[in-house]
């Protein structure tokens, strides 16, 4: 890799950039702040351009619930900036720069669409994808383009934005983009389910999702995770922990909270976590690394039926000693594991091969990134169409070449 950081200041520059690079054939490895650089298969050689540069929230309307910002512009920034006005990022995008040895806050509303990260949220609101209105960017051709708007119903056209969301810069690169924004809960509650095994928790999980309550974040913490926590409610229960959040207006959260009580208490004992605790635990689960703290593990995420993650998990303990917690309603599977034989790979997408679930390998050491598929591997079909979408967007395979495959995949 050239160590070369190319700083291009707006699109034109960008533009200018991608096609000077393809007259020379040269790969662009394209970086926000460089937060993620440990997710996908290791950077090749080529230059490495940040979008950094290319800053600033160019349009906010509150009223509208509506923001355009530059894709370089700090995600902190744009927390902050929403809180003024008491509103927020509805898919609740989690800070995971710690994965891989960041400092908290560098991470870009560009790399949080191109990454589609979203928090606990998701089973309520949706992915990061469901709330990118339209953007600005440079294809692998050099060419500027646009698409979609700044307004939530917008029908013209295809609907680009939902292919660049979660392709890791491989298709474009973007410089601008419009998503919207939603007005932040009044209050938050928590209610804390103790000592149930991984088959009960799941239980417990789909039975406040499927009640009237508007559940919007479900998860469950064994006793050996638990303990890692923060929050004394949780780290000193000395037994596992299953977490259900209602959030809204006051009365509204009050009456649900006093529901799911009486709708779960033949489970086991409860507590309820107000606003600033409830929010810690909630952030403790987004970033993973508090939770799963032991950094020579392997950290894998596995996306399943929420009905397959207690049988999932099991089957897991089975070949390995494993770190293991669910989120969204058990749909999410955070998996750390040692790096013995391997990355576990075969072992563990053989597990999900039959149920239409997928692994994300979250974290490695380069050298079993660059032998292992990182990404749930496609199938033929599929992959006939990403290389289809891939060869429009970016012909001569100059962006990020490599992040999301292995070579020869």
């Amino acid at each position: 890799m050239n160590d070369q950081i190319l700083y291009p200041g707006n699109v034109e520059e960008l533009s200018d950039l991608v096609k000077s690079s393809l007259a020379s054939n040269t790969p662009l490895l394209v970086k926000g702040m460089g937060s993620k650089e440990g997710w996908g298969q290791p950077d090749g050689s080529g230059h490495m351009v940040s979008v950094s540069n290319i800053s600033g929230v160019t349009m906010y309307e509150p009223e509208e619930l509506v923001m355009t910002a530059a894709a370089g512009t700090s995600i902190e920034y744009i927390k902050k900036l929403l809180e003024g006005k008491n509103q927020q990022l509805a898919f609740e995008p989690p800070d995971i720069n710690r994965l891989y040895g960041k400092s908290m806050g560098m991470g870009t509303l560009g790399g949080v669409l191109a990454c589609n990260l979203s928090g606990p949220r998701r089973i309520q609101a949706g992915a990061a994808r469901d709330h990118f209105l339209g953007f600005e960017a440079v294809s692998g051709r050099g060419e500027i383009f646009k698409s979609g708007g700044r307004v939530v119903k917008n029908v013209t056209g295809f609907d680009l934005s939902k292919l660049l969301a979660g392709s890791f810069g491989t298709l474009a690169i973007m410089t601008s983009i419009s998503i919207k924004v939603l007005p932040k809960p009044e209050k938050t509650r928590s209610i804390l389910v103790f000592g149930l095994n991984v088959e009960d928790a799941i239980t417990v999980m789909n039975t406040a999702l499927s009640s009237p309550n508007e559940v919007n974040a479900v998860a469950h913490l064994p006793e050996n995770l638990s303990e890692k926590s923060k929050v004394d409610y949780v780290h000193d229960a000395g037994e596992a922990v299953t977490v259900i959040r209602v959030q809204g207006p006051a009365p509204s959260v009050e009456a649900r909270s006093i529901a799911l009580r009486n709708l779960l208490s033949r489970f086991g004992d409860m507590e309820e976590l107000h606003s600033d605790n409830s929010n810690m635990l909630w952030t403790e689960i987004a970033e993973v690394v508090d939770l799963i703290n032991d950094p020579t593990k392997l950290l894998w995420r596995l996306s399943v039926p929420p009905k397959e993650g207690a049988n999932i998990a099991n089957s897991i303990r089975e070949f390995s000693d494993a770190d293991i917690y669910f989120d969204w309603g058990g749909g999410l599977i955070w998996v750390g594991v040692l790096p013995v034989g391997g990355a576990l790979s075969e072992e563990i997408r053989s597990l999900i091969s039959d149920i239409g679930g997928h692994a994300t390998l979250m974290r490695a050491p380069n050298d079993i990134r660059s032998i292992t598929p990182v990404f749930q591997p496609q199938n033929p079909g599929v992959a006939a169409l990403s290389a289809r979408i891939k060869q429009n967007f970016d012909p001569q395979g100059i962006l990020n070449p490599g992040k999301i495959l292995l070579p020869g995949l």
